[in-house]
């Protein structure tokens, strides 16, 4: 049976539940009408936004301090490993995949650096950092000439910094156009930061335009989150086909670290199919560890916090840690 034999058993089955409940669904009569059954309505949301409002006036942005006030490192750095999570299709789970594997390895007593390399900065955002509170971020790094170390903001978790992104880096593909070495910036920013860092992980944009390929020549591996979904393979093939091209010219030692099935819903036999394919894609790259599809994982970004810190005990959170523990294992 093919995938798509599965989406249309699936979809027919919705249908019919879909139209079982039309016919079962019952019209209010008047006299609950006339009762004021809507108003009630009415009033149980405005309670519920003021609670909703009440909850967003307390999460309040992290501090930013200055890379000079960072913690002192607790144990000895090894070879850095410089990572891209990239796929050219957005909402795949990139940023949540960054932003909670950095997390989870920074819990694991690890020295993690998280760049910001997405103009819409989801990973500054979903770790809690107030962009208008920015001084610099990585578009003056890459633009400007600030220094690295002034850019980082340090210990935005255990054990994981991060170099923000702002708006500003939306206008950072044509102005590096001009540039000379344009494709080695971030190499050569980064460059600076090897033996201080266990892990860096570069949240790449969802396209294959002059960022994404400043990502594709500093980073040493490709981490590739694959989403459980009908498009899930879609475009994957050019990005494979972007990274053998700068392999060739601009970094020969690029390889792919792993494969990360994410947004998976185990009840769905889309889900399941989908799953097959791409480990049978890709072979023994694909983690053992699936990303659940999970309401908490979707609300961590909105309190400002990973998903260790905002449900440590849910399975969002433990997929992470064991994702963690993978990614050191693969060394």
């Amino acid at each position: 049976m093919g995938i798509f034999d599965g989406l249309k058993r699936d979809k027919k089955a919705e249908e019919t539940i879909a139209l079982e409940e039309i016919e079962n669904t019952e019209q209010p009569n008047q006299s609950v009408v006339d009762e004021g059954f809507f108003e009630t309505d009415v009033e149980d949301v405005e309670v519920v936004e003021r609670e909703v409002n009440h909850v967003i006036q307390e999460v309040s942005p992290r501090k930013i301090k200055p890379y000079s006030k960072k913690k002192p490192v607790k144990h000895a750095i090894g070879q850095t490993k410089v990572l891209a999570i990239i796929n050219q299709k957005g909402g795949v789970g990139k940023s949540t995949t960054a932003i909670n594997l950095a997390a989870a390895l920074g819990e694991m007593k690890k020295q993690v650096l998280l760049v910001d390399l997405d103009p819409q900065g989801n990973s500054s955002s979903g770790l809690g950092i107030e962009k208008s509170q920015v001084e610099h971020c990585i578009y003056d790094a890459l633009l400007n000439g600030v220094p690295l170390e002034e850019v980082i903001i340090p210990d935005v978790c255990e054990g994981l910094d991060l170099v923000p992104a702002t708006i500003n880096l939306a206008g950072a593909e044509v102005e590096l156009v001009s540039e000379m070495a344009r494709e080695n910036r971030l190499k050569d920013i980064i460059g600076c930061l090897r033996g201080k860092y266990d892990y860096v992980f570069i949240d790449c944009p969802p396209s294959l335009g002059l960022l994404t390929v400043n990502a594709l020549v500093a980073a040493d591996k490709l981490l590739i989150p694959i989403q459980c979904e009908f498009y899930a393979l879609e475009g994957v093939t050019k990005l494979l086909d972007s990274m053998k091209r700068v392999k060739s010219v601009l970094n020969p030692s690029l390889e792919t670290f792993g494969v990360l099935l994410t947004m998976h819903d185990g009840r769905t036999t889309l889900s399941r199919q989908v799953a097959d394919e791409v480990r049978g894609y890709f072979g023994k790259g694909v983690f053992d560890t699936v990303i659940p599809r999970s309401v908490k994982l979707s609300e961590a970004p909105s309190f400002g916090q990973p998903i260790t810190e905002y449900d440590p005990n849910g399975k969002g959170a433990q997929s992470y840690i064991e994702l963690a523990k993978e990614v050191i294992s693969r060394g």
